[in-house]
């Protein structure tokens, strides 16, 4: 017997209410999508859902006391915590550059972390 869930989609602005039909572990079926992209999206968030982590880190010798830092690519959802409490232990020292890794490859994902904004030193 097929399974329904209900989605919304994130691919796009419109954001299409989504049904995914699940049977016997596949999803066989995605309605309700105004663009290709609503396919992909109910499958993917029903086999293998993702998303981008933002977060922050200390700085030592920073003009602030946090660095704005973001995964650059979308991780395993239920990966979200550990690495969080990952990034959490990173205390990086300034100055630090937008776009530098802090975290490489975090916890095996093969998806790095970055700064989101230069940090100077404080003068």
């Amino acid at each position: 017997m097929a399974e329904e869930v209900n989605l919304i989609c994130t691919a796009c602005p419109q954001g299409c209410t989504l049904t995914a039909v699940i049977e016997n572990g596949e999803v066989i079926e995605v309605r309700g999508y105004n663009c290709k992209k609503g396919i992909d999206y109910g499958v993917a968030e029903m086999t293998n859902p993702r998303r981008m982590v933002a977060t922050t880190v200390k700085v030592k010798n920073g003009f602030h006391p946090l660095l704005p830092v973001y995964t650059e690519r979308p991780v395993p959802k239920p990966l979200i915590t550990q690495i969080l409490d990952e990034i959490r232990k990173v205390e990086v020292t300034a100055p630090v550059k937008m776009k530098s890794v802090i975290v490489e490859n975090v916890l095996g994902t093969g998806v790095n972390v970055l700064a989101s904004r230069d940090m100077p030193a404080k003068q």
